[in-house]
């Protein structure tokens, strides 16, 4: 890795030695076809290639001196842990840990462990907010492992366990209360002994989701001025459903109810990992300026808003979010449609940011229809907290620098089919406008029942042969 000059004999061997390496669990007759990520100085890991073509990049621009941990090619990486005065537990394939890593968009969060930080570290430059410190001290607390003989379960990742028995088997909140107790008591392990203290638990560490109520009809939300109204100052109707039902005992039951992950708490569990929170500033520290398109931070977008907003861009860590909003059908055989609304980091390298575990699930709209326009009522959540953000921003600890700072996030784009594209933006994507490109100079034709947009060899070039192709259309 060291070695600067790619024709010496080391550097060569070296080579060779890597590639061996990196095929070592091909078969003979695969590795001539297999494709590998190619860690050169010009491809730098992200672009896959043949074993053949990998040794030549190698040789001709060198290897990329940054990659030295081979995580793509097989190395398992050293634990950084061993010169931190923490207490390390065996969290391997453990739901608990995975749970973190998709709720907070974490790739590799060692949870309780690597993240952990103590007073008297002498490593520490800034005290972490208070924040900050409530999670890593809960963290702590329940990645201990439980006191059962034989036990290698981590507490919360038991109790998460238990939770999802609870709905799965439907069980109810006095028999999950009785179960908490009889094992606290049976076994002498620290646990909640209700299932109110469990669900405590999991929202202290930020897994929680606002339950906003939503009229039947998309009207408004029952939120912030509307909370306490009991109907819909619009259409007139009442809140509930069956609210004069004798068969309901005086329960009240909602039209629709919006789930809604709140940002902010995500956002700032990225930054609570100090590898994550390395990656967060990966389109500063990493990226080329070759005018080659490897990430979106190498687009004219990204780089216009940066000129325009020069305030925002000169803090690294600041975040860059696109939104992908479409339905789905969660039932088979059925109409019934949810509308999940996703924001995804743009800060992080390329590699990582299309990962599953990258994704921030912000909004849940339910069904059973697709709420059309009025999906903008169930974004109104979304947009002021995204308002405040790029306004105000929110103050977060930096595991990596070991620094507080203030944390800002704009939304570059969304991510979106063509009908999705109109319901968002409010557009027309049907009828006489249908195309948002042309508008008010699309040529829109009658055909019986149906309508057809021709004329449109206009755009073609001049040469094109279709100009000159009068029987294929109607001369025009």
């Amino acid at each position: 890795m060291k070695v600067k000059n790619q024709s010496s004999y080391d550097y060569v061997k070296g080579v060779d030695n890597f590639l061996n390496f990196a095929l070592s669990n091909v078969r003979e007759e695969d590795k001539e076809i297999v494709t590998i990520r190619c860690p050169c100085n010009n491809c730098q890991i992200i672009l896959f290639k043949r074993n053949s073509d990998v040794r030549l990049d190698l040789l001709k621009w060198g290897i990329y001196d940054k990659y030295s941990v081979w995580e793509f090619h097989g190395e398992v990486l050293e634990d950084v842990r061993a010169d931190n005065n923490y207490n390390d537990f065996n969290c391997d394939n453990d739901i608990g840990i995975t749970m973190l890593q998709d709720a907070f968009g974490v790739a590799s969060m060692n949870v309780g462990v690597e993240d952990e930080l103590v007073n008297d570290n002498e490593n520490v430059l800034e005290e972490p907010n208070e924040n900050a410190k409530k999670f890593y001290r809960l963290l702590k607390q329940d990645q201990e492992p439980l006191t059962v003989k034989g036990m290698t379960m981590a507490k919360l990742a038991y109790i998460v366990k238990l939770l999802h028995m609870k709905v799965l088997y439907n069980w109810c909140d006095s028999s999950s209360d009785s179960l908490l107790k009889f094992e606290r008591q049976a076994w002498g392990i620290n646990i909640p002994d209700s299932y109110y203290e469990a669900k405590k638990l999991i929202k202290d560490l930020g897994l929680d989701y606002l339950k906003i109520d939503a009229f039947e009809n998309d009207c408004i939300l029952y939120w912030k001025e509307n909370e306490n109204l009991n109907e819909c100052p619009t259409c007139g109707l009442l809140r509930w459903k069956n609210v004069n039902d004798n068969s309901l005992k005086g329960v009240k039951v909602l039209h629709k109810v919006l789930r809604y992950f709140p940002l902010k708490p995500r956002l700032q569990r990225l930054y609570m990992s100090r590898k994550m929170a390395k990656d967060m500033q990966w389109q500063k520290e990493e990226i080329l300026d070759d005018n080659i398109m490897r990430h979106p931070c190498d687009s004219y977008a990204w780089k216009s808003f940066d000129e325009e907003y020069g305030d925002f861009a000169k803090e690294a860590r600041n975040v860059r979010l696109g939104l992908a909003c479409d339905g789905f059908q969660p039932f088979n055989n059925s109409q019934h449609s949810i509308w999940p609304v996703v924001l995804i980091p743009y800060s992080l390298s390329p590699w990582i940011c299309v990962k599953p575990h990258s994704f921030l699930l912000n909004l849940l709209i339910p069904g059973p229809s697709s709420p059309w326009r009025n999906i903008d009522v169930y974004l109104r959540p979304l947009i002021e907290e995204l308002k405040d953000l790029w306004k105000n921003g929110v103050e977060t600890y930096d595991a990596f620098r070991k620094e507080n700072f203030k944390l800002r996030a704009s939304l570059l784009w969304t991510i979106n089919d063509f009908p999705a594209y109109g319901d968002l933006l409010g557009w027309t994507t049907k009828g006489h406008f249908a195309c948002p490109s042309c508008h008010k100079e699309i040529k829109r034709t009658s055909l019986k029942h149906k309508g057809g947009y021709l004329r449109h060899r206009r755009w073609l070039p001049s040469n094109h042969k279709w100009r000159k192709d009068a029987c294929s259309f109607d001369n025009k």
